[in-house]
């Protein structure tokens, strides 16, 4: 039993930010190969609109291709009720996701930039969409700009906190707190999650960062010494947002999982993964896109203190 989950995000919020299609049997790949790591939350695509983010335009193939594992949450980004009911047609199907996301964002210009809605409405669309979930799902709530906003700069931790209340109001199980644009610093961090923790104790809280001033990874641990055990990260610290819509210059990829997970076994904490697979799979997400990506872990190989033989697999 592992002390910590951690969502690989690789295969959505990660490809989102890719230019390049990836073929349909390389994401099956991927997949499987986060789960043989023994994650057991991957996020493993979208139902987004194919016209908007393209690379997703597979999402049902790829729910039907991959080889599922108990106990694993595939997990699939919903952005409107259209998404959830190609998710219930998938489940129909016997090929569904079994962990949805909604998203809201914690300022109104970050909504309309990325969702095309108003806060308020995005609400109203979030309870539209987990009416239609009809309790199929574990549902996961993820409210964007929570630390800071790119637009509109301070963003109110009050207001944060009623947002985890809507979510918490509308069945949804899970809450990340996402640091969109890496703007949180750890007393910020320490803050908001201990009060999330103290007035949602029905809550469980993720963590959600973003690396783009090289900070993600003192804020995971100042979430983690906050009582936080569900982080999402990206192999190689792929991802930020949709190629098409920017709203972060420079870098804005996401915490690298390999280095959040050599940290946590450097200090004894069990993540339950195969640390040789975790290189493995490290490396295939180099070659799929051809070029080095931004894990320390991957270019200097695991903290030798930890005992283990295992070395960075050869990869771009």
């Amino acid at each position: 039993m592992s002390d910590i989950v951690i969502c690989e995000c690789f295969a959505r919020d990660g490809l989102q930010h890719e230019p390049v299609m990836l073929p349909l049997a390389t994401k099956i790949e991927l997949i499987d190969r986060f789960a043989d790591m023994g994650l057991t939350r991957i996020e493993a695509t979208s139902y987004s609109n194919p016209k908007v983010i393209p690379q997703f335009a597979d999402a049902s193939e790829v729910l039907a291709g991959i080889q599922r594992r108990p106990g694993v949450f595939y997990k699939a980004t919903c952005a409107n009720v259209r998404a959830v009911e190609r998710a219930l047609t998938d489940s129909d199907k016997g090929i569904g996701a079994n962990e949805i996301s909604l998203l809201v964002s914690a300022t109104d210009s970050h909504s309309l930039k990325n969702l095309k809605r108003t806060r308020a409405d995005q609400w109203k669309n979030i309870a539209d969409m987990v009416a239609a979930a009809s309790g199929q799902y574990r549902l996961v709530g993820t409210i964007s700009m929570a630390f800071g906003c790119s637009f509109e700069g301070h963003v109110s931790e009050s207001e944060v906190l009623k947002d985890v209340e809507k979510f918490s109001n509308a069945g949804v199980q899970l809450v990340a707190l996402g640091d969109t644009t890496g703007m949180a610093v750890p007393a910020a961090t320490q803050q908001l999650f201990a009060a999330v923790i103290r007035e949602f104790p029905q809550v469980v809280p993720v963590a959600h960062f973003h690396d783009s001033r090289g900070t993600g990874m003192v804020n995971y641990l100042a979430a983690y010494e906050s009582g936080v055990r569900y982080f999402d990260c990206s192999m190689g610290g792929v991802g930020g947002h949709p190629f098409k819509v920017k709203y972060g210059g420079g870098f804005t990829g996401n915490v690298c999982t390999e280095d959040w997970i050599n940290l946590l076994e450097s200090m004894g904490v069990n993540t339950g993964v195969d640390l040789q697979r975790m290189l493995d799979a490290s490396a295939y997400c180099e070659s799929v896109l051809g070029r080095a990506l931004h894990s320390k872990v991957a270019l200097s190989g695991l903290n030798p203190l930890l005992g283990l033989n295992a070395k960075p697999a050869s990869g771009f």
